[in-house]
C-alpha cells in the first residue's frame, strides 16, 4: 500500500523537516494551482514522471513555468533512448499517486529505487519548494535543502540538472 500523507509527514518530521500544509479543492494542473494558489511563497512544482525504451523510470520535477523538451530530455538524464510517460498503473505502482497528483514526495513509496530523481537547476534556486504531500488537495512548502535531504532519504540520488 502507497504511504499516506500522515506517513509522509511523520517520515518528514523523523528527519526533522518542518513544511508547512495549505488543503484546497484538488487541483489537476498547473492553471488550477495558480488559480487557487493565494499566498504560497516559493517554487512551484510541475512533475513529469517518464520511462525510456529499457523500461527505466524518471521523475524529472520543474518549476511550474518551465518548458521540458521531450524530444531532448532524454540527452540530459541518461534515458536509453527518447521518454514517453510512464502509464498510469506504474506512476502509482512506483510513485503511490495517481495522474494530477505526482510528486517529488512519491519518492518515498518507491522503496525499491525504481525511479531516477531529476530535479532542475532552475526550480531548486528557490528556497522553499512547494508540492503535493501525496494528494492533490493539499501543497506542501519545505525548504530547497530538506528537499534534497529528503530525496536522498527515501534512498534516492537526486540528480540537479538544468532540464527547463
Amino acid at each position: 500500500m502507497p504511504k499516506t500523507e500522515a506517513e509522509l509527514n511523520a517520515f518528514l518530521a523523523d528527519l526533522g523537516i518542518a513544511v508547512s500544509t495549505v488543503r484546497h479543492p484538488p487541483l489537476f494542473t498547473v492553471a488550477d494551482s495558480q488559480a487557487l494558489r493565494g499566498e504560497i511563497h516559493g517554487g512551484h512544482t510541475k512533475n513529469l514522471f517518464l520511462k525510456d525504451k529499457k523500461d527505466n523510470y524518471f521523475l524529472v520535477t520543474v518549476g511550474e513555468e518551465a518548458v521540458v523538451d521531450l524530444k531532448q530530455i532524454h540527452h540530459l538524464i541518461g534515458a536509453a533512448g527518447r521518454v514517453s510517460f510512464g502509464r498510469p498503473e506504474m506512476l502509482m505502482e512506483l510513485l503511490g499517486v495517481i495522474p494530477g497528483a505526482v510528486t517529488v514526495f512519491g519518492l518515498i513509496n518507491d522503496t525499491q529505487g525504481k525511479v531516477k530523481a531529476v530535479l532542475d537547476q532552475e526550480l531548486m534556486s528557490h528556497d522553499v519548494i512547494n508540492g503535493h504531500p501525496l494528494t492533490n488537495e493539499a501543497t506542501t512548502s519545505i525548504a530547497a535543502a530538506d528537499l534534497i535531504r529528503f530525496v536522498e532519504a527515501t534512498g534516492h540520488d537526486p540528480v540537479i540538472l538544468k532540464v527547463s
